[in-house]
């Protein structure tokens, strides 16, 4: 049954079938090599797939084939867990297609990325998924409040975010 959801729920967002009145248009300039690397999970929205998690973080490196290795990592009741998928890039600046289920792939949408790429606000399809990653466990308090602004301005609900605790 669960992988049943998964599959429906994979192949929803890869239509954007369930996408509401929201601006997830990606930024105009992204560069992969910077963005490679770890990346702490600061806040999300919440799905069946992350609920529960602590501690969240996720990788990325360049695989010899040229697309991506996801590392997914958290803290579930004290123990680790840890999602391995793949994505790919797209000829749409600060878009990526992953997968963590076979054949199908979401979007990613990178909507907003700070100069140093040190913060991010990624997005999919769907309105009802959202992040906000970082280089460190916590953001400023002005840092979070730009983020949590252009969040807003793009019709996102800044009151569903579920903030991630971190070490």
């Amino acid at each position: 049954m669960i992988r049943i959801i998964t599959l429906l729920t994979t192949i929803c967002l890869s239509l954007g079938c369930m996408a509401g009145s929201i601006d997830n248009s990606t930024v105009k300039e992204f560069d992969l090599q910077r963005f490679l690397g770890s990346w702490y999970e600061v806040a999300r929205y919440d799905h069946w797939f992350e609920r529960g998690m602590e501690q969240t973080k996720a990788t990325y490196r360049l695989r010899n084939d040229g697309k991506i290795e996801v590392m997914n990592t958290g803290f579930k009741n004290g123990k680790q867990k840890q999602s391995k998928g793949k994505a790919k890039t797209t000829d749409t600046k600060g878009l990526l297609r992953v997968s963590f289920f076979g054949p199908f792939y979401s979007d990613y949408r990178i909507m907003l990325i700070d100069k140093d790429y040190q913060y991010a606000l990624i997005g999919s399809n769907s309105d009802s998924y959202l992040w906000i990653l970082s280089r460190k466990p916590q953001l400023s308090k002005d840092t979070k409040e730009l983020i949590l602004k252009e969040a807003r301005r793009r019709g996102y609900d800044t009151s569903k975010f579920i903030w991630v605790k971190q070490n």
